[in-house]
Formats: C-alpha cells, structure tokens, sequence
C-alpha cells in the first residue's frame, strides 16, 4: 500500500494558504478595490498583481468578483459584469496555485460605512469559526451534516446561507483527479460520507470551508473561505 507524508502535505497546503493570504493583503495595500471599477477590471488587476508580485502562474479556478447585487450569486452563476460603487459590498474568490499546491482562499470587502454591510462582513468569520468548532467536535461528521449546519449557523445570526455548498476538498493541482465520486469532495447535502475518511488512493483529505452570507432581503452578501483542516 501506498503511504504518504500527511504531515508534509498538510504544511504544504498551509504554506499555500498563506502566500495566498499575503496576496490577498497586497490587494487590499494596494488599494485595488475600489469605486468606479468593473468586477471584470478588478480581476484582471489582481491577476496582474498575483502573477507579477507572487509568481503565481496558474489558478485552479476561475477568478471570482462579486459586487453588489452579485454578491449573492455563486461560483458556477454567470451575472453581468456590474460596476463597484461608491457604498458597496464586493468580495473575492481566487484559487491560486503555489509549488503545485492549491490555495482557495476569499474574503469580503466593504466600501462606506452601510451599517448592515459592515456587520455582514464582521459576521463572515464568526460563522466560519462556529463551523470549524462544530466540525472539529464529531470525529464523524459528514459533509451533509456540515452544510445543514452552516444553514443553522447564519440564521441564528440574521442572515441566509447563500452557498450551494460549504465546501470542498483541496490538494495538490489538480485535486479534481483524485479518486471519487464528486459528491464526496463536497461539503453539500448527499454527501453522507465521514469528511476525515481517506481517498481511495489511502490520502488523507483536507478540506476547505466556505461561508456565503446573505441579507435577508437578497440584497447582497459576503464570502469568506480558507483551510478548514489544522
């Protein structure tokens, strides 16, 4: 049988997370996000930001720029391609590929001082640690139970889960050729798999954990995601 250096791939998933974090603070440095912009504009900045300070050559998925009334809409939606406003809510999803590991990593960004837009965004990484305690508490959970959790979650604080998941597995590039149904990479219902079994291949699988949140209303959201596995 086949054995594996978890320990290593874990470190190097985390290694990957936090370039991918650092890159994530030069957008904000740099004072990327901003009024006046298309979604469009704004991801090909960060694209030119990424490949140029951090080298990055590859995504594993496609750049994500939701703003406004699009920020409640999911990775596989295609929405226009609105402008940034001067009072808005916007957040960004990028899957940046580091030393052939995957990062997935996004975060939410608020223009002005809207008050419910401000606590959307504080709340973002209030849930996504409420989720990762429930997680990390049943050795045998299962990517259904996560996702009804994360449901629960957001409306004891106010607000609907927008997701069609909660989450997905991550590894090296691709992770998408790992053995398995798809149903089981996913934190979704259906998926009634234990998340901490190994692949077929007897890897350990390491997951990451998304949050959208969406004022009740449907006016608008906010997302947030990175490793959920320590």
């Amino acid at each position: 049988m086949t054995t594996f250096d978890e320990p290593a791939r874990l470190a190097s998933l985390h290694a990957a997370q936090g370039r991918a974090g650092a890159l994530f603070a030069a957008i904000e440095a740099n004072g990327l996000v901003r009024a006046g912009l298309r979604e469009s504009q704004l991801s090909n900045e960060i694209h030119a930001l990424a490949a140029g300070q951090f080298g990055v050559e590859a995504h594993w998925h496609k750049r994500v720029v939701r703003a406004g009334a699009n920020s409640v809409t999911t990775y596989h939606d295609d929405p226009a391609d609105l402008v940034i406003a001067a009072d808005d809510i916007l957040f960004v999803d990028l899957g940046p590929v580091f030393d052939d590991w995957e990062a997935d990593f996004g975060r939410t960004f608020v223009l002005g001082e809207d008050p419910v837009k401000q606590a959307l965004r504080r709340d973002l990484p209030l849930v996504w640690a409420e989720l990762r305690a429930f997680y990390e508490a049943d050795a045998d959970m299962t990517g259904a139970a996560l996702y009804a959790q994360a449901h629960r979650t957001a409306e004891q604080r106010g607000w609907t889960f927008g997701g069609n998941i909660a989450g997905h597995l991550v590894g090296e590039f691709p992770h998408t050729a790992f053995p398995g149904e798809r149903s089981v990479s996913l934190v979704a219902p259906g998926n009634d798999m234990r998340m901490r079994a190994p692949d077929a291949d007897g890897r350990e699988r390491y997951w990451i954990l998304e949050v959208h949140l969406v004022e009740p209303q449907g006016r608008f959201g906010g997302f947030t995601e990175e490793l959920l596995s320590r």
